[in-house]
């Protein structure tokens, strides 16, 4: 999971929620009073206070000195990304769902992309997950001739 912070229309910064250390962890679940895997749960949904915290938290590594309440973003300026192995699991999950319906699967896919923080990635799961699949390969008996018998 990434959280990318927009400053007032300048480049964005991007924090990578999935590696964090543990101090960071116990910092995140004081400040946002919760347990971390609740926390994390949060993040999908967009949650200003989970998103707030763990890129405050992230953005200390940088600025050791920024207090929580000098890091104040408008609500606009924080979105959720996902990473690209949440991207390959949602691509797949994506074909499943949507397989049987073009119109709805490329919908899916386009709103996938919009939440790809690697966009490269994103195209790569996607074509990963619609290449048509190798069959399984059948098991030789033992009564089958062998390739090489004739």
């Amino acid at each position: 999971m990434i959280i990318e912070y927009t400053n007032d229309g300048g480049e964005p910064q991007r924090f990578d929620a999935g590696r964090l250390r543990a101090s960071e962890i116990q910092v995140i679940e004081r400040t946002a009073d919760g347990r971390w895997n609740d926390i994390k749960a949060l993040l999908p949904d967009g949650d200003i206070n989970a998103m707030r915290t763990v890129a405050w938290v992230i953005k200390k590594r940088l600025e050791p000195t920024l207090r929580f309440a000098d890091f104040d973003p408008f609500e606009d300026e924080l979105r959720v990304l996902l990473d690209a192995e949440e991207v390959r699991g949602y691509a797949e999950g994506i074909v499943a769902k949507y397989g049987a319906n073009p119109e709805e699967l490329a919908e899916a896919f386009d709103e996938l992309r919009d939440v790809a923080a690697d966009r490269e990635a994103c195209e790569q799961a996607i074509a990963d997950a619609t290449a048509p699949k190798d069959p399984a390969p059948v098991p030789q008996s033992e009564n089958s001739p062998s390739p090489s018998a004739g």
